[in-house]
């Protein structure tokens, strides 16, 4: 049997041993996902749960270490770091802006890996890492999801991944304990969302809009019928992302999920602060956003 360290435990008294059900010995047991914890925890809680995207790298890796901090301080759930790419076909200007600048102060995926060490040490929050194919092929699927494990990534989501072929990196994600989380779209068909609400792992990934990340001043209509649809479907969390960005948006959905995805507007806040001021700023972002989440 292992020992499980549950979210706020102090030392090793307070820690608990797993033994998932129909496990015969101490050898089938298996250190259960941050993911899993953490929504276990905010439906015990009845919270929804806030998730931030950051682009590793952006400005620089050591204040994105500390940003991660900043977040994790300021309430959020989890973490979603993305691998810089030159050429990121969901997203928009503000992470394209962002991943460019990263790549031109040579942040790679192993940095990346390296940075999650390194924050791992002084956390436990969930840590997702968010990669199109090409940087995990080029670095090398085994190494990459062995690494990440020893590592302490406790998630991945590939947007450009086609879920009908990825039987093989799914394998070697379970097999790494990293649960691979699968985009669902509002155009996505029935036959195809049923398939993704089935095998995506940790949560569902809604997407609240057709094209690119970015901020967004309206939500696409029809959205609460897809996300009542969603939470119909499966019972796993359902979390809204792409062009969430303030409370009013937050008001109108929140019912229909069981938590938002923050990117572009927190990038922005990133790019347009200054040094001294940018934790300040991303803290009374937060805030509100936090506020939004708990009103009923």
């Amino acid at each position: 049997m292992r020992l499980l360290r549950p979210f706020g435990a102090r030392n090793d008294s307070e820690m608990r041993l797993l033994r998932p059900f129909g496990a015969r010995n101490d050898s089938s047991c298996q250190l259960m996902n941050r993911i899993t914890q953490k929504f276990n925890q905010l439906r015990r809680q009845n919270k929804k749960a806030l998730s931030c995207f950051i682009t590793a790298g952006y400005p620089d890796l050591s204040t994105t270490g500390k940003i991660i901090r900043t977040l994790e301080d300021s309430g959020v759930d989890l973490i979603e770091l993305g691998v810089p790419f030159s050429d990121p076909i969901a997203d928009g200007p503000v992470i394209q802006h962002s991943s460019a600048a990263a790549l031109s102060g040579g942040v790679s995926l192993r940095k990346v890996l390296d940075l999650v060490k390194q924050v791992r040490v002084k956390t436990d929050i969930p840590i997702v890492i968010m990669s199109y194919l090409n940087p995990l092929y080029s670095y090398g699927l085994d190494r990459f999801f062995s690494d990440a494990a020893k590592s302490g990534v406790d998630g991945l989501i590939i947007p450009d991944i086609i879920m009908e072929e990825s039987s093989g990196i799914k394998r070697l994600a379970g097999k790494n304990n990293v649960l691979l989380s699968y985009l669902v779209a509002p155009t996505t068909s029935e036959k195809r969302r049923r398939k993704i609400l089935k095998h995506t792992g940790g949560f569902v990934y809604a997407v609240s809009l057709t094209g690119v990340t970015g901020p967004r001043k309206n939500l696409t209509a029809g959205l609460r019928e897809f996300l009542t649809k969603l939470r119909r479907e499966t019972r796993k969390p359902v979390l809204l992302g792409f062009g969430i960005s303030n409370r009013r948006q937050i008001r109108t959905i929140k019912k229909y999920v069981d938590g938002v995805i923050i990117g572009s507007a927190l990038i922005d806040i990133i790019r347009n602060s200054e040094r001294p001021k940018l934790h300040g700023n991303i803290r009374n972002f937060l805030r509100g956003i936090n506020e939004e989440l708990k009103t009923k």
